[in-house]
């Protein structure tokens, strides 16, 4: 099937941005240093498109359903699962090192998202997960689409506010009101799911954003075109930038429903993550977006 042959597909879920400049990035102090998400500086971006909210269970089915295409946690045969979705008698597998609640599960995929006992029936409008850097490229291709930028990432998540490090303002839950799909409780051991979901939430159960996109923060983490390097933004082009040359890991953004103030503030618009082209986890998914004008092409490497 040729490539953009699925564009229909995600036709009316794109939001078209008019771009300009902002200020990407933070100097403040409930961050990470060590992900680099300063200094703050301005960046220039051309008008994009973006989808208005995470690639659907339903999308990526119509997609391979089409192309036969299969995940590289399908050709591996596993994928990592957040603990407390696995039953109480499911035999010891290898945990990842220093966090040892994402599980080694044989047959987790996108279709099985806690394994083999389990399906997406009635998760369609869920995003889906389990998909690694390379099979969200594939959808892009399929999908006459691409990832965006980490630029224009930030830049759609920010939905037009400045310096703050949500999509509405300052506060995770003004007036006690949950705005995304974020670990409540003590993590990991008790989610209270005060936010009405203990794993992921369909892709439009918050309120959008001021530029009408769902879920830039929360629910799945987002994987963007760019490859990581902490010290990018130090010396990053103004105009239209792209991330470095090469590298081993590609950014990830937007935090998960995993996310926790206790071990990974990160469901903020200004934080940052990476994680291996070929990796894939249960809280891992992304959105697209398309050019609008030939006399930029972005997000290509």
């Amino acid at each position: 099937m040729p490539a953009g042959a699925g564009a229909h597909v995600v036709a009316d879920d794109l939001v078209l941005l008019p771009g300009g400049a902002f200020l990407m990035g933070t100097d403040a102090t409930y961050g990470y240093r060590q992900d680099g998400e300063g200094p703050a500086h301005e960046v220039v971006l051309a008008p994009f498109a973006i989808s208005r909210h995470a690639v659907t269970n339903a999308e990526f089915a119509a997609f391979v359903g089409a192309t036969g295409h299969r995940t590289e946690a399908e050709v591996f045969g596993w994928s990592f699962v957040f603990v407390a979705f696995l039953p109480e008698d499911f035999p010891p597998t290898r945990g990842v090192v220093g966090a040892e609640w994402w599980r080694q599960v044989e047959g987790a995929d996108w279709a099985h998202p806690e394994g083999p006992h389990s399906s997406i029936d009635g998760r369609g409008d869920h995003p889906v997960i389990h998909v690694s850097w390379n099979d969200a490229r594939a959808f892009c291709a399929w999908a006459d689409a691409r990832l965006p930028t980490e630029a224009e990432w930030e830049y759609a998540a920010r939905g037009g506010l400045v310096g703050v490090p949500f999509s509405w303002g300052d506060e995770l839950e003004p007036g006690g009101e949950h705005r995304m799909n974020v670990f409540q409780g003590r993590f990991p051991a008790q989610n209270t799911a005060a936010d009405g979901y203990a794993g992921t939430a369909p892709v439009s159960a918050f309120a959008p954003n001021g530029y009408g996109l769902h879920q830039m923060t929360g629910n799945v983490w987002e994987w963007t075109a760019d490859w990581f390097d902490p010290r990018y933004y130090a010396s990053s082009p103004r105009e239209h930038p792209r991330g470095p040359a090469n590298g081993a890991a590609r950014v990830m953004r937007g935090g998960s429903y995993l996310c926790h103030a206790s071990y990974c503030n990160r469901y903020r618009v200004d934080a940052r993550s990476s994680n291996t082209p070929d990796s894939s986890t249960g809280n891992l998914g992304f959105r697209i977006a398309r050019d609008t004008s030939p006399a930029h092409e972005r997000g290509t490497q």
